[in-house]
């Protein structure tokens, strides 16, 4: 099948420290179908040779394992091209369109790594152009807008331009090879789906937790904050994985429509609630890995005095037979105590102990997300030692890594070959994602009203604000670390 794939933003952090080494690895496991192109345009003046040195000296930055050698490299690049371009002007986008035309490809894939403010303008010039024929698809990066009024728009003018099925939302936490699993878990296996609901099930909790702070994107991330972030896409598209019904079919919207199934169930935020179930906190100096850091407004480009949060703990509730009660608890934050992104289900406890000393703790599958990809199924069993013993935790341990020694799909990588090949299974439809937003704007106008009231600091290398440990305190339950 022959493809173009085009890089909007070709010379952005993210094409060249996500995409292409994503493509490059799929260049090299062999799993890029042949007959490509892979197009750059950005708006920098250099050729075709001068881009691919670009690119080549670029690479260096990448992890070792997946540098390419000189000549791996030079049969990649041989894929690769440059075009400069205005992105405001008409008359750039019908170069683009002969470039497109000059053998007219099975597929084009025009890949939006640019600046959101920046879709609709883009996608309005593809249309003028007439660059949204069926052969077409056009996938938009993460984030979506910048709340529901702005994604409401962007998609607008996307499906002004283009059908539903062309447009590909890309959120890359449901390319992981660990988030897959979650699917695998609960379809591909009977053992836990009559488990899957209230009766069995205590608590659930995301946690989606870096040990990094900002870095260099101070300007951007102050603009965003966590919870537009993280919790507003990554966080609630592992909700709905975890909570939705099983759907008829591995089709792609009969699994988007159990996702949105999920996020219209969710408990309604109000202004009250948001106080008092929503934890908000900015990181101050500490240390982390033994090494002192600053705090989040001493970082480069964010401003004097801001109020972006960097860590978020919430509860929430799906609403619906299946789950009514149970708690969910999403929490993330910027230099936490550790790397760490885990699902913990905790089960209710035995109903009536008959071991010495009661069941001081409860069932609990522990989902692996990163560093290590896995799970952990925590149980309660004798030694055997003698009689009237107390049962002690054991814990059976999947490393889905040694369980699966050969190379594995990465995020991007497979999105991408995901994109190509025309499957939506793992996008965001339009629906689902104005309905996390819908979801999510009680608490940013709680917020911004609310001003710098309820921001709380926690200390570089902690697990956040003391108030989100109070919160599922508040339930009777602790955190996964607490326990």
């Amino acid at each position: 099948m022959s493809f173009d794939l085009v890089f909007f933003g070709g010379t952005g952090d993210l094409t060249w420290r996500k995409l292409m080494p994503a493509l490059f690895q799929a260049f090299r496991h062999g799993k890029l179908p042949s007959g490509g192109r892979i197009l750059a345009v950005a708006r920098d003046d250099q050729s075709d040779e001068q881009y691919r040195q670009w690119l080549k000296d670029r690479f260096q930055d990448v992890d070792t394992p997946k540098r390419p050698t000189d000549e791996e490299f030079a049969r990649f690049a041989e894929l690769l091209f440059y075009r400069r371009m205005d992105l405001s002007q008409p008359e750039h986008y019908q170069r683009l369109k002969s470039w497109l035309d000059e053998r007219n490809a099975d597929t084009a894939v025009l890949y939006l790594a640019t600046s959101p403010h920046l879709f609709p303008v883009i996608c309005e010039q593809l249309g003028a152009a007439g660059l949204n024929g069926p052969q077409v698809r056009v996938v938009l990066e993460k984030p979506l807008g910048h709340d529901l009024q702005s994604a409401q728009e962007i998609n607008r003018v996307v499906r002004s331009v283009f059908q539903e099925n062309q447009a590909f939302r890309i959120d890359h936490y449901l390319g992981k090879p660990s988030v897959q699993n979650l699917s695998a878990l609960r379809f591909g296996n009977a053992l836990f789906e009559p488990l899957w609901r209230r009766e069995s099930i205590a608590n659930i909790q995301i946690t989606l937790a870096e040990s990094l702070g900002v870095g260099t994107r101070g300007d951007f991330y102050d603009r965003t904050g966590a919870l537009r972030d993280m919790i507003q896409n990554h966080a609630l598209q592992l909700l709905t994985m975890i909570a939705m019904e099983p759907p008829s079919s591995a089709d792609a919207d009969a699994i988007r429509d159990e996702k949105l199934k999920v996020l219209r169930s969710l408990k309604p935020f109000t202004a009250e609630s948001v106080r008092r179930d929503v934890v908000r906190g900015q990181y101050r100096a500490g240390t982390v890995d033994g090494k002192a850091v600053v705090g989040y407004l001493d970082e480069a480009k964010v401003p004097s005095g801001s109020h972006t949060e960097t860590f978020v703990a919430l509860r929430t509730e799906v609403q619906n037979w299946r789950w009514a009660g149970v708690p969910f608890y999403l929490r993330t934050g910027k230099r936490l105590a550790a790397r760490d992104a885990e699902i913990v289900v905790n089960f209710r406890p035995a109903p009536h102990s008959i071991f010495p000393g009661g069941s001081s703790q409860s069932n609990k599958l522990v989902i692996k997300l990163q560093p290590e990809d896995g799970l952990e199924l925590h149980l309660l069993a004798a030694k055997g030692t003698g009689q009237s013993e107390a049962l002690s935790p054991v814990f059976l341990d999947l490393d889905f890594d040694k369980a699966f020694p050969s190379e594995r799909v990465g995020a991007y990588e497979r999105l991408l070959l995901d994109a190509i090949a025309g499957r939506l299974n793992l996008f965001v439809r339009s629906d689902e994602q104005e309905q996390a937003w819908r979801w999510v704007e009680p608490i940013l106008d709680t917020w911004e009203a609310d001003g710098s009231n309820g921001l709380r600091s926690y200390p570089a290398g902690s697990w956040g604000p003391a108030a989100a440990s109070a919160l599922v305190a508040r339930d009777g339950y602790s955190w996964s670390e607490e326990q």
